[in-house]
């Protein structure tokens, strides 16, 4: 996947494009992925880079949901757990099962839980990830060592899925292009092209080299998750809101405080949110909050409520105390939740489901929904895009496509497990060039030879791609990854023909974005 070959591509295009899709996150990726696995010619346009807002941002779990068979939408779990087990089946490298342990303190609560699994249970049928059971005191403290053991009486044990989402961001792109298609980042779109009042294409900006393009297309899809309601005021500017926008917020710690194989599920926290502590790449991410936003940002920073939120729920359910000093980095994405226009009511209340709707002028726009379905999604979109740009329809085949990287045992490969069918070329990368080999620092799981491999191979261009999207660093150790900037903008400067003077703005850019990952007391002045 290399930028400039589809820069060529854009631009010496004679036709229009069959899609031009706005959005390189989950579902834009989903749904580049679907024309172009059908045979059509996608282009998808990512202002930033893929999955730089919420996508990149989740709790890392594919899952049907467990908290919406409360609400009673059944259909949404019922779709979402197999959709689970079709990304599974999809993308093996990157999705495991995970054993979640609900505890129990009240005596209520396991006959209560344990019920409800079973729903999941019975809703995911022959697709499920395991059987739910019921967990008696020892059996919960063995599962959960370092639980709250004061007041425990039991759990639930039950099964989902976990995941990887911005590799799994990242080989959905690369998919798309292995298939035909096309995706840039870095491409801002800043206006609609428009005939006669129907919208036939896109105006966009390359941030990179200031150039713009106007660009010609059969259908335009809206697929911009938070920023939805920014490209349909280009489309009408007086088109109402439809967004609920919601911030989520995680803390990161280290392995040791969660260090059995399986999770922890609070199912409803003081805010009305499911709580997790999840093992997650050797570390433990707990989250989320629930805050209703106004304003909307491809950076959110954690507020200092909802990361002592966090610390105060993680120690009413953890035995060993978490301090501040503890919490290894922050995360916030915020939710693209889809509201009727004048509702209210809290965020937490609003379900997951998508919609997918054509403006007047032919704007196709797809919003809201989840990681989990994005298949599903993406299908359903391209579907209508198909009839929208009058274009011969093609059935849908991604139930049971691979996506690049698929390995049935990427386990094989250790630390560089994530990259699946890719691993070897990395292997013989290391082979060719030992001094890639060594870690960049003992606190993070990343190699020189990784950084080289995301600018070659996965469309990396700074240094804040690689730390936070290529690889996890800045989610697993802010500070480490800080540390290690300098060495990553030399090898990048390296493989990218850059100056010095290039290198250290990098760094200086990615040590302000990564200083808001840390709690404000461990911030450096």
């Amino acid at each position: 996947m290399d930028r400039t070959q589809g820069i060529n591509a854009l631009t010496s295009r004679q036709e229009p494009w069959d899609f031009v899709i706005i959005g390189g996150g989950a579902t834009g990726l989903g749904c580049a992925v679907e024309a172009a696995a059908r045979g059509y010619d996608p282009l998808l346009l990512e202002m930033h880079d893929f999955a730089k807002a919420t996508s990149s941002r989740s709790t890392k779990l594919v899952h049907g949901g467990v908290r919406y068979l409360e609400q009673g939408n059944v259909s949404l779990v019922f779709e979402a757990l197999h959709e689970r087990e079709r990304l599974q089946d999809n993308a093996p490298h990157l999705v495991r099962n995970l054993s979640f342990v609900v505890p129990s303190y009240k005596w209520w609560e396991g006959p209560y839980y344990w019920t409800g699994m079973k729903v999941y249970d019975l809703l995911a049928g022959s697709q499920n990830f395991g059987t739910s059971r019921h967990l008696g005191r020892a059996d919960t403290i063995e599962q959960l060592p370092t639980i709250e053991q004061d007041g425990l009486r039991g759990g639930v044990q039950y099964f989902d899925g976990q995941f990887d989402d911005t590799r799994l961001a990242v080989n959905m792109a690369q998919t798309a292009v292995d298939h035909g298609g096309v995706a840039l980042n870095y491409m801002k779109v800043t206006d609609l092209r428009k005939s006669k009042g129907e919208v036939t294409g896109v105006v966009a900006h390359d941030q990179e080299s200031g150039a713009t393009h106007e660009i010609d297309a059969h259908a335009v899809i809206n697929a911009t998750g938070i920023f939805t309601d920014t490209i349909r005021e280009m489309d009408d500017p007086g088109a109402a809101s439809t967004l609920r926008p919601s911030q989520g917020t995680h803390i990161v710690l280290d392995r040791s405080f969660l260090p059995g194989e399986s999770a922890i599920m609070i199912p409803k926290t003081d805010d009305g949110r499911v709580l997790f502590a999840i093992p997650w790449n050797d570390r433990v991410v707990v989250g989320t909050t629930d805050v209703a936003v106004d304003e909307v940002s491809h950076e959110p920073v954690p507020t200092e409520d909802e990361v002592s939120y966090l610390i105060e729920h993680a120690n009413r359910y953890l035995a060993r105390r978490v301090e501040p000093s503890d919490v290894l980095s922050t995360f916030a994405g915020i939710r693209p939740l889809v509201a009727p226009p004048g509702s209210s009511g809290d965020t937490s209340d609003i379900a997951r489901d998508h919609q997918l709707y054509v403006s007047s002028s032919g704007l196709v726009t797809i919003s809201g929904g989840k990681w989990t379905t994005y298949r599903q999604m993406a299908e359903d979109t391209i579907d209508r895009a198909i009839a929208q740009g009058d274009l011969s329809h093609s059935p849908s085949i991604t139930g049971s496509l691979r996506l690049h990287g698929a390995h049935d045992n990427a386990d094989q490969f250790g630390d560089l497990s994530a990259y699946g069918a890719d691993a070897p070329a990395l292997q013989a990368l290391m082979e060719e060039r030992p001094e890639l080999e060594p870690p960049l620092d003992d606190r993070l799981p990343i190699r020189g030879a990784q950084v080289v491999w995301a600018a070659r191979e996965e469309m990396a261009r700074t240094v804040e791609d690689v730390l936070a999207r290529r690889t996890r660093c800045l989610l697993l150790n802010a500070e480490a990854s800080i540390d290690i900037a300098p060495r990553v903008a030399e090898l990048l400067a390296e493989e990218r023909g850059r100056p010095s003077s290039w290198a250290e703005a990098q760094v200086d850019a990615f040590t302000d974005t990564a200083r808001d990952y840390m709690i404000r007391s461990a911030v450096p002045a």
